[in-house]
């Protein structure tokens, strides 16, 4: 097992981005694999109750999502490159669940930290519903950053470290041959175990 990072903050020239769509170990898993992307944390964003854990959060009762918070470039990879992925690597049309994560911790939103970004958030939400990808409207809340709580360690790389895990192997590595053949050309480097 490899030593894991710290939580983070921006460096000068780097960026955040702050979502939520679904299970937080899919969410990681695809976006650790960006190119220009220097960290994703798993962690909860979106509730009431400072610095839960994740059994709280599963309760559902603190009101946080599980929610991924990333480190990025912009210069390597655009916040609306990191839209367009979360909107295609989730359903954002299921209120409260993804698949069989059932749950207001499995929502999906954008926690935006400025105004550039809630923007562009917005307007994409708009161009997919104009576009109709979906059948159903998109239920993605576009909400103002307010706090990331990292989750526990165990929860970090999880993919990377358990891709023996049943639902490593049944639902996120499915997920993840779809992801890296639709966008091979915003793949960097792959995270080692």
């Amino acid at each position: 097992m490899t030593d894991l990072p710290p939580p983070h903050t921006a460096n000068p020239g780097e960026s955040v981005a702050t979502f939520a769509g679904g299970c937080f170990w899919c969410t990681e898993a695809v976006f650790s694999e960006l190119k220009g992307v220097r960290q994703v944390l798993p962690g909860y964003s979106g509730g009431t109750v400072p610095d839960p854990s994740y059994e709280d959060v599963c309760t559902g009762a603190t009101g946080h999502a599980e929610t991924v918070e990333i480190l990025f470039d912009p210069n390597e990879i655009s916040y609306r490159d990191l839209l367009t992925v979360f909107f295609s690597t989730h359903d954002p049309t299921t209120m409260n669940r993804q698949g069989g994560d059932v749950g207001t911790q499995y929502r999906s939103a954008i926690f935006y930290h400025d105004e550039s970004q809630r923007r562009e958030a917005n307007e994409i939400i708009a161009e997919l519903q104009r576009e109709k990808i979906w059948r159903r409207p998109i239920v993605t809340q576009v909400v103002p950053f307010q706090k990331f709580y990292p989750a526990e360690e165990y929860h970090r790389a999880y993919f990377r470290r358990n891709p023996e895990r049943g639902y490593c192997q049944l639902v996120i590595a499915p997920k993840m041959s779809k992801f890296r053949a639709k966008y091979a050309k915003l793949l960097g480097p792959r995270p080692t175990p």
